[in-house]
């Protein structure tokens, strides 16, 4: 997929490229397992599982957003390109493939085999539900996240949002104006110099590599080079190119703040998106031979899982108050910014994650037509701290990718309780790698984690 931006700065991190031991939980370096026999239940898996891809390639022919990331056969793309399939036909050819699926004798199945015949089901009826989109076929708001993504935001009532208002404005300094501009106020002396942000972003990803190689083994040659762009209405987005490379791309059309560079680090790069799609090729794609998995619809019920345990990956890598001694004593100085704000900075910063919701409830009512995209935009100001100018810059998001908001708080709250249920709580951090990183390693969709 072509990105177009207005202005590129590409920055090879080479030192990403250096090999390092690492603690096992296959062995990375011992190359593809023999392929035991195939049952028939598995073979006929791998026969709907080529058709998918080629219909996602099908579809991406009609929706340039679709298909995220694609790293097959060559020959099916240039196919797809040909061919220009009707969306009619595509719609028509995906409904005999779930029908196939549900037949499937899976109950002998090893689990792996049980995930994977439950995931091809739904993410083919996420494929026939956005192609319905692009014929034409109006939604609400959670009726299309539940038929993209498997999953549907709970609403929030804005009393949430007030009550951490209020929890905020007792830490911002008091002054003149609003909440708002008291906070943007306090928040200028954190913006990290754009002479300085290389630095920053280098020594969070260095960190955040080497906190995830101690519990995920990844192959040798894994690597992701870092751009700089600008004409975005998102913060960053990882491009998996496959053979474990990535392009990771940040926006700095807005002040880059001081506690940017190590989440971006670890839900773009480690433990988040390179690393989850560093383990499907390695794990399903060349052990298994699952081909399923070198097609990555951006729409897709997995779309909650990779963007939760991207971000609970920031909470993973970094437990407890480690992340704010690692910024305060290390990326601070970096930057040559006081750290005199550190801590107040560190507890409103918590808090805000708590008004992030209301991110879901504007796209709510701005795509169900309830209010306009500047009372959209409004809303956001009074209800997520955010300047107009950011709000109107993400509702411009909204307009793109609609319902995908959902993806980052309802996917992180998913993953969290998943994680936690099963004893991966913030006391004992090597029982939360180990769920952590058998969660990113296997295709799951969000009914399954409820």
């Amino acid at each position: 997929m072509v990105k177009r931006s207005l202005h590129r700065c590409a920055i090879a991190l080479a030192f990403l490229m250096v090999s390092s031991a690492l603690v096992p939980c296959r062995d990375a370096a011992a190359g593809p397992k023999s392929p035991a026999p195939k049952t028939k239940a598995e073979s006929s898996m791998d026969g709907i599982a080529e058709s998918f891809v080629k219909l996602a390639l099908a579809v991406g022919e009609h929706d340039p957003l679709y298909v995220d990331a694609y790293f097959g056969p060559e020959a099916w793309r240039e196919q797809a390109m040909k061919e220009k399939r009707p969306l009619e036909e595509i719609k028509n050819a995906a409904a005999p493939l779930i029908a196939e699926l549900g037949r499937l004798d899976a109950s002998r199945e090893e689990e792996p085999l049980r995930i994977r015949r439950t995931f091809l089901i739904k993410q083919l009826e996420s494929l026939v539900a956005r192609v319905m989109m692009l014929e034409g076929t109006k939604l609400t708001f959670d009726e299309e996240s539940n038929a993209l993504y498997d999953a549907v935001a709970p609403r929030s009532d804005e009393r949430r949002f007030r009550e951490a208002l209020g929890r905020i404005d007792s830490l911002v300094p008091p002054g003149e104006g609003t909440l708002l501009d008291r906070l943007e106020r306090f928040k200028k002396d954190l913006v990290i110099p754009k002479d300085r942000l290389d630095a920053v972003f280098a020594a969070a990803i260095a960190e955040a590599r080497k906190r995830t190689k101690e519990h995920i083994a990844l192959p040798e040659d894994e690597s992701f080079t870092v751009e700089y762009v600008t004409g975005e209405s998102w913060g960053a987005y990882n491009w998996y190119k496959g053979a474990n490379r990535s392009v990771i791309q940040i926006n700095t059309d807005f002040p880059t703040h001081i506690d940017a560079p190590v989440g971006l680090a670890c839900h773009e790069g480690y433990p988040g998106h390179h690393v989850q799609n560093v383990l499907f090729e390695q794990g399903l794609v060349k052990d298994r031979g699952w081909i399923e998995f070198t097609v990555s619809p951006l729409f897709s019920p997995l779309s909650p899982i990779n963007e939760g345990a991207a971000t609970f990956g920031i909470e993973t890598a970094f437990t407890g108050d480690s992340r704010h001694a690692f910024e305060r004593d290390v990326l601070y100085p970096l930057a040559g910014i006081d750290p005199v704000k550190a801590d107040v900075y560190y507890a409103i910063r918590k808090l805000l994650q708590e008004v992030h919701y209301a991110e879901n409830e504007a796209a709510r009512q701005y795509l169900d037509g309830e209010i306009t995209a500047e009372e959209a935009a409004q809303y956001l100001s009074a209800n997520a701290l955010m300047s107009l100018e950011r709000a109107r810059r993400l509702v411009t998001f909204f307009d793109r990718y609609r319902s995908y908001i959902i993806n980052y708080n309802v996917g992180f709250d998913l993953v969290k309780s998943y994680i936690e249920k099963r004893g991966g709580t913030a006391d004992r951090p090597e029982k939360r790698w180990e769920e952590f990183r058998a969660l990113i390693s296997s295709p799951r969709v969000p009914s399954e984690l409820k």
